[in-house]
């Protein structure tokens, strides 16, 4: 049996663009046992992918941080027997790990001067590329094609049956309509004015007779509670109480989700929920969602160069442009 590799990126939204990849590899090997190498914080996003056979946790920075604990880290990988390994992480200690594991069939980009890792070293792509065409290429530049481009996020039963109850838990009734706010993001830029989500939900629990739901999590929390203080009507708040899979189920419910870029969002758009996607410093031809489900992307033109990383910019001009007139409209538009 063929025993095959795939050693991840360390972002939950790119573990997502890794998805496609995945499920392109299976069709290619359908018999194959096929485990995914993730660290620690996107284990839950592959953790109901019926296409992976393994998920193989490395931590980098806490359990395998000392030198011994790498090395039986590793010891452990070749016990494993694989025989091909495909490295989507672009670094120089990713492809490493699959040179000391002694996998014969090592497949990589050249990046970061590490073609002496590999055993095929697929030139970097000279034009940028999204996210999961980044990821396609190199499978294509090895032979295998892929069907299609949307990414997956699984659940499972207890998934639904916990969402249930944390929808009876804050009072919505199973054919109750709800939007979702989602009002975080790993970084300031990125984050839509909580003004703004505010007006937007009290918009639509008053024109439209929905409920709202802010997600997030428990580093959210703050901006949930901020967020709720600034409108004039009720919403419920489950930042922090919710896993991954019951946050795909509850979005999936969702009559619409309303977020910036981040990892939600994709998440949104991979369970085929209705996504009002809200996008400033990033770049939508490189890491905008793609999924099963409806999506409508607002980014407005202020003639700052993009994508931009300027972790320091307090202006967030880019973000508060998309209006919240802007929002409403898309939600009512997914709405129908």
């Amino acid at each position: 049996m063929k025993k095959i590799l795939v050693v991840n990126v360390n972002w939950l939204g790119d573990v997502l663009f890794s998805t496609p990849a995945i499920k392109a590899l299976r069709e290619k090997y359908p018999d194959a046992h096929i485990a995914c190498l993730v660290v620690s914080r996107c284990e839950e996003v592959l953790k109901n992918n019926h296409r992976i056979n393994e998920i193989i946790v490395y931590d980098e920075y806490e359990k395998h941080r000392s030198l011994p604990a790498k090395y039986r880290f590793i010891r452990m990988l070749r016990k494993k027997k694989f025989d091909t390994v495909y490295v989507l992480h672009q670094s120089l200690k990713r492809a490493m790990i699959g040179f000391l594991a002694g996998i014969p069939n090592r497949y990589g980009y050249n990046t970061k001067g590490r073609a002496f890792l590999l055993t095929y070293a697929v030139p970097a792509p000279e034009e940028a590329l999204h996210k999961i065409d980044y990821f396609l290429n190199l499978l294509r530049e090895c032979g295998i094609e892929a069907k299609d481009r949307n990414c997956e996020f699984f659940t499972n039963e207890d998934d639904q049956k916990q969402a249930r109850s944390i929808l009876a838990k804050i009072g919505i009734n199973e054919n109750d309509p709800y939007v979702m706010m989602n009002p975080g993001g790993n970084w300031f830029l990125k984050r839509w004015p909580i003004d703004y989500f505010a007006k937007v939900s009290d918009l639509l629990i008053e024109q439209k007779g929905l409920k709202v739901i802010i997600s997030g999590s428990k580093k959210d929390v703050g901006l949930a509670n901020e967020m709720l203080a600034k409108m004039k009507n009720k919403a419920a708040i489950i930042s922090g109480q919710v896993s991954l899979g019951q946050l795909g189920v509850l979005m999936r419910k969702s009559q619409v989700v309303v977020s910036a870029d981040s990892g939600p969002m994709h998440i949104a758009s991979a369970v085929g929920a209705n996504t009002v996607a809200i996008f400033g410093p990033t770049s939508v031809e490189l890491t905008g969602p793609v999924g099963a489900g409806k999506t409508i992307v607002l980014q407005n033109d202020i003639d700052c160069g993009i994508p931009c990383y300027k972790l320091d910019c307090r202006d967030n001009r880019c973000m508060a442009s998309v209006s919240s007139q802007q929002v409403y409209d898309a939600v009512c538009k997914l709405l129908g």
